[in-house]
């Protein structure tokens, strides 16, 4: 063992410098001990509480667990080696054999998987006291900000969440629409009259100037744009896989999270603290969370301020991207089939309404919502959602099985999964947006923006957003896909397609808008 200091500087005669040194030594040695048996102690201890709790769960009434390798189970690691694979990976290798719901343990954790509607029911319509989001998303924290969202608790969340839907009231949204439209023809003003280009990077770069202009404010948009711009760069860039598991650990991604969340704060504080004092009221979102107040008359502070406004911006920049993205890809993969709907409802349109484009316009372009809503069916940015039981609650799934899921236990359900089963909807794997003239899908089939209680209440914006930019497109251009359409890219925590995604354009004439086909021409072919 270690000899005390004191011992060997009596028998040795060793320098004051040496025993120091000595110390020191025996000092980190005995520190690496310690943590290493306190590690091997706690390794232990969740081994044994591992097999304990797949003993407990053998019960017929909760979740079957996941095998893997013949049964094989390793203890802790238990379905992480498999998540790691890819969720979808995942669920495509368990549905078979275990069905709509199946247990995957990883480390500590459970989670259970509620694939279709009939089983995620409860999901969705369960309150934020029995299904939790704060837990599963607490890892947003260092990029939204201290004090809001999900470092807040129910009763604040729920307040907040209201900041959230005052900004997307009918009013406020017709006043976006202006906004978009603007942005949207400057942008694709300077394609000239033909060419190529990758419709996710242009589409993703419109995204971020529209957002700038309606949630940022004007003077992020006409003065700080570039600066912000890359700052949010980094601050999406520190959101990694690790992240979900280790939001703090110490790496460059992280580090320059860190950064752009402080230097963003100097920025907004100028820009909030400016407003405050001059009395100005703007018509965009970042004005709704200045001027916010709670049940007991207080106020957002400038940091909280930002920090709502970065979660609106993450909520919504990539998936309308990409979602703008598919729905361009799918419709121009199968312009003999869909186009001509498209086509001719903005000839229709345009002709009761000339070239004006806003709030009640959008709401009469139908076939384009269709063709939004089909391709969120196909391609959900966000292939999995995630909740907290705080209660243990029953669910049956469709052959009549029935389980008990164990409160503690984190539940997932998957949109990219649920869409394209057979049970759920016809054809699920053809681009079809005509499915959705008739609205015969029960509770949570269709859960693009999610469903019940949980309904995405970006949902109007997302859909007004998309379709001013497609209805601008679809008006002054014609379009070829480049290619083969784009697989989806797995790789990334918002899935979009992989690059390249590239398409040619050609303007219509400017003077006859282009001629367009009758939908009665179109050939039987799809591709998805």
């Amino acid at each position: 063992m270690f000899s005390t200091p004191p011992l060997v500087f009596f028998f040795k005669r060793e320098t004051p410098a040496a025993v120091v040194a000595t110390t020191r030594n025996d000092f980190i040695l005995w520190s690496v001990c310690v943590v290493s048996i306190a590690s091997l102690i706690v390794f232990l201890l969740l081994v044994v509480l591992d097999v304990l709790t797949r003993k407990v769960f053998k019960s017929k009434k909760t979740p079957p667990l996941i095998e893997w390798n013949g049964g094989l189970k390793i203890p802790l690691v238990g379905g992480m080696l498999e998540f790691l694979k890819g969720p979808m990976k995942l669920m495509a290798k368990a549905f078979p054999k275990y069905g709509e719901v199946f247990t995957v343990p990883v480390f500590h954790e459970r989670i259970t998987f509620l694939i279709g509607p009939k089983v995620s029911e409860f999901f969705f319509k369960a309150k934020d006291v029995e299904m939790s989001q704060k837990e599963v998303y607490e890892f947003n924290v260092p990029t939204f900000g201290k004090g809001v969202v999900f470092d807040v608790d129910h009763q604040t969340r729920a307040e907040q969440f209201r900041f959230f839907a005052d900004s997307l009231k009918s009013e406020r949204l017709r006043t976006y629409v202006g906004m978009m439209v603007k942005e949207a023809d400057a942008f694709f003003e300077k394609w000239g009259d033909e060419g190529e280009v990758d419709l996710l990077d242009s589409l993703s770069e419109l995204i971020v100037l529209t957002a700038s202009r309606c949630l940022l404010g004007r003077e992020i948009r006409e003065n700080l744009f570039s600066e912000v711009t890359a700052l949010v760069h980094d601050l999406d860039k520190g959101m990694v896989p690790l992240s979900v598991f280790f939001p703090y650990a110490p790496i460059e991604a992280h580090r320059k999270r860190d950064k752009a969340r402080k230097d963003l704060a100097l920025i907004f504080d100028k820009v909030i603290q400016a407003r405050r004092e001059s009395g100005s009221l703007e018509p965009d979102v970042l004005q709704t969370f200045i001027d916010a107040r709670y049940k007991d008359g207080s106020k957002l502070t400038n940091d909280q301020v930002l920090g709502m406004l970065i979660a609106v911006l993450f909520a919504g920049q990539h998936t309308s991207s990409i979602t703008s993205t598919w729905t361009g890809l799918l419709a121009i993969a199968n312009k003999e089939r869909v186009m001509p709907y498209l086509e001719q409802e903005q000839q229709k349109i345009m002709k009761k309404h000339g070239t004006k484009i806003d709030f009640d316009v959008l709401a009469e372009m139908d076939e384009l919502h269709f063709a939004v809503k089909e391709a969120l069916r196909m391609h959900p940015p966000l292939i999995m959602l995630l909740r907290k039981a705080q209660v243990n609650f029953d669910v049956e799934t469709s052959d009549g099985k029935k389980y008990t899921v164990p409160k503690g236990h984190i539940c997932a359900t998957s949109p990219a999964f649920a869409h394209r089963m057979d049970s759920v909807f016809k054809n699920p794997n053809t681009y079809d947006p005509q499915r959705f003239k008739s609205d015969e899908n029960k509770f949570a089939s269709y859960i693009g923006f999610g469903a019940g209680r949980h309904g995405c209440m970006g949902e109007t914006f997302a859909f007004m957003q998309i379709k001013t930019i497609w209805s601008v497109l679809i008006r002054n251009f014609e379009f070829d896909l480049i290619g083969d359409l784009p697989e989806p890219d797995y790789e990334g925590m918002v899935v979009g397609p992989k690059h390249p995604c590239k398409i040619r354009y050609k303007r219509r004439d400017r003077k006859k808008n282009g001629l367009m086909k009758s939908p009665s021409t179109m050939s039987k072919s799809f591709k998805a």
